[in-house]
């Protein structure tokens, strides 16, 4: 059976989602990255660079979020997380382009300034730079939500795994606030049975075990 390490509130929501859509059969593994969990020896011998999440499906180890879902994606092909058109597979590999390069990067500089760097590595000024550069991105696949549900064609792909995470990340800074589609589509996504818990709701139970 499939391993999937992770933990909750972090990319390795993309890839439960997309285990989720493809009802494919695995078992979780918490890696608890605040005990430092992701620094043990027995993890980093799964991901020397010490980062969840990780797939282990029997001789295949698979780090990187958008690799995993598009994997498992090509590992169940007949069940619709890929376009079977050549045309819309493309539009879906672009997709997920985007949101890693230009959605998920300023999203990652607001973090390590807001609470992630050490306080004396901060530099509050990147925040701005890198909102400024988000809300830019997002507009473009706001303008290209017009009509749809979905990112690519009429059902759910892998395009929509890796952005739906992207989109409540960014709600949690604000950053969508005026783009109504784009809270629309994030609303959407997160009311399906296979959607995984939104960013604050993982962290609120991260709290209560702990």
């Amino acid at each position: 059976m499939m391993k999937l390490y992770g933990f909750a509130a972090t990319r390795s929501i993309r890839v439960l989602w997309a285990l989720n859509e493809l009802n494919a059969e695995f078992e979780f593994v918490p890696v608890n990255i605040l005990a430092g969990e992701h620094h043990r020896p027995e993890f980093l011998r799964i991901n020397p660079a010490g980062k969840v999440p990780a797939l282990v499906d029997g001789d295949v180890v698979l780090t990187e979020s958008a690799a995993i879902v598009m994997y498992l994606a090509e590992k169940y092909p007949d069940r619709g997380l890929l376009p079977a058109d050549p045309k819309q597979l493309a539009q879906a590999y672009r997709w997920v382009m985007f949101a890693m390069t230009e959605l998920e990067q300023p999203l990652w500089r607001i973090t390590r300034h807001t609470w992630l760097y050490p306080e004396e590595q901060r530099i509050p000024a990147e925040i701005p730079v890198a909102s400024q550069e988000f809300i830019a991105m997002a507009t473009i696949l706001d303008s290209h939500m017009a009509g749809r549900q979905f990112i690519v064609g009429d059902t759910v792909t892998i395009a929509d795994c890796v952005t739906a995470y992207l989109m409540d990340w960014a709600n949690e800074y604000h950053l969508i606030d005026e783009h109504p589609r784009l809270r629309t589509y994030l609303d959407r996504m997160y009311a399906r049975p296979t959607a995984p818990l939104r960013i604050a709701e993982a962290f609120a139970n991260l709290q209560l075990e702990n």
